[in-house]
């Protein structure tokens, strides 16, 4: 089985990438996704933010995200502190993830911070979704009904995509001309092939 890691920049649109791989009947394990539930439910997590942060950084219903948010979004030395802290977690949760579907021909983690966090190294291959700054601007302020500032603000504290360009071994382009789909089938094909192949 191979594990295959997929990233992009906030807009980049790498969660429609993995949704079309799924179609394929592909497993993808969403690692932020995954990081939001353990800020809400892990006692471990919990116990340390509300260390660092004090009581109020949760409220009866889990994370106070609004907070946490304001906090780690303008302050790059805590949101690494926080990432250090989720970060093992998501990997226990992935590695007990990736047993269980063992029997595929290949599996996916789904990253915003792949890259940053190493959990690239984990990966066999590692795909990067790139598309241009603008246009992924203009995506999350539609997104998240948020002006320009807050998604340049946000964009600053992920690693920029040409860094990432350079660690990873192949790249989906989805710029809104290139057609994404033959793209992700060519990919597809060459994995099953690799995994059959060893």
């Amino acid at each position: 089985m191979i594990k295959v890691g997929i990233t992009g920049g906030i807009g980049s649109g790498k969660t429609m990438v993995c949704r079309i791989f799924q179609e394929l009947g592909i497993p993808v394990f969403y690692a932020d996704d995954e990081a939001k539930k353990i800020l809400d439910k892990d006692t471990d997590v919990k116990k340390e933010l509300k260390r660092l942060f004090g009581e109020d950084i949760y409220t009866k219903t889990g994370i106070n995200k609004t907070r946490l948010a304001s906090i780690i979004f303008n302050d790059s030395a805590t949101l690494k502190q926080v990432n250090e802290i989720i970060h093992p977690k998501v990997r226990e949760y992935f590695n007990k993830w990736s047993q269980e579907h063992s029997d595929f021909p290949y599996i996916i983690e789904e990253a915003a911070i792949l890259f940053e966090s190493g959990a690239f190294k984990d990966m066999d291959i590692n795909i990067i979704v790139s598309a241009p700054e603008e246009l992924k601007i203009q995506r999350i302020m539609e997104r998240d009904k948020i002006d320009r500032q807050s998604v340049v603000d946000r964009m600053k504290n992920q690693m920029g995509e040409r860094e990432k360009m350079k660690m990873a071994d192949l790249v989906i382009v989805n710029d809104g001309n290139q057609m994404i789909i033959p793209q992700i089938l060519e990919i597809h094909k060459k994995l099953k092939r690799k995994s059959t192949n060893g």
